[in-house]
């Protein structure tokens, strides 16, 4: 696989907690992951597992980062066969810069971002190339990505100058606007749209847990301690989707396919 061939994928999730263990718990309920610990030297880390699989992880949210007010949150991590060129181009591009290109020694190297609109992602270069892409997303993957932002045009051109994105359709959503969506090498990866402008929650990156059963995962997500923002809703394609908060108050999603 050539170094490109990843430029533009989403290859790892990452939680920041206030309460790890708790988390653990629930999402393992949820979601059915597994976990596997990963600590170094100064940070406690565990891999969220899709069986063998890892495919993300989680972290407590450092006291620096609680001082400024961030909440609970998932992030992804895009790839990118070099970061330190993607890096000064998101910037270049109108990113505001948050973690310059680090070292994670053995693991790669990351730096963290928000896009123009203010969304926040990371980027990525793992130290090994990550697998190729073999067929659709499977329960336990993250199988959706959705940006709700303040102008989706202008987030798509951003995306599409810096990854390659391509546009994979559109639909209307009536009062709602557009939603359109986005892909890489005919694989859509998910939507963008614009949130109305009273809305309480700045630009952000909602993540699509895929499950096998939408509404027994709904019933898992109050029983073991969390809150139903909306949904269980089906959503065009004939697939279902349910968007909530864990019980240390990040927001995330889950989503089951079409049968």
């Amino acid at each position: 696989m050539g170094d490109a061939e990843y430029l533009g994928r989403f290859l790892w999730y990452e939680l920041m907690t206030t309460d790890p263990d708790g988390a653990q718990e629930f999402y393992s309920k949820v979601v059915g992951w597994g976990l596997q610990r990963w600590d170094s030297p100064t940070t406690k880390y565990v891999m969220w597992k899709r069986g063998e699989t890892p495919i993300g992880g989680l972290m407590e949210l450092p006291e620096e980062v609680r001082k400024h007010g961030a909440p609970p949150n998932w992030l992804a991590y895009i790839g990118t066969p070099d970061i330190d060129k993607t890096f000064e181009q998101a910037v270049t591009l109108g990113a505001e810069a948050h973690v310059r290109p680090t070292d994670i020694p053995t693991v790669g190297r990351f730096a963290v971002v928000s896009d123009p609109q203010g969304a926040t992602f990371a980027l990525y270069t793992p130290a090994t190339e990550p697998p190729e892409e073999t067929g659709p997303p499977q329960v336990g993957d993250f199988s959706w990505h959705e940006l709700a932002t303040t102008d989706h045009a202008a987030a798509f051109g951003f995306y599409h100058a810096l990854f390659g994105w391509e546009k994979a359709g559109e639909h209307d959503m009536g009062p709602m606007g557009l939603y359109l969506m986005f892909g890489r090498k005919g694989h859509t990866l998910g939507g963008m749209f614009n949130t109305p402008a009273d809305t309480p929650f700045p630009p952000h990156w909602l993540l699509y847990a895929r499950v096998d059963d939408i509404r027994r995962a709904t019933d898992t997500i109050t029983a073991a301690g969390g809150k139903v923002a909306h949904g269980p809703i089906e959503v065009p394609g004939e697939d279902w989707i349910v968007q909530g908060f864990d019980p240390q108050g990040a927001f995330f999603a889950l989503h089951q396919r079409k049968a």
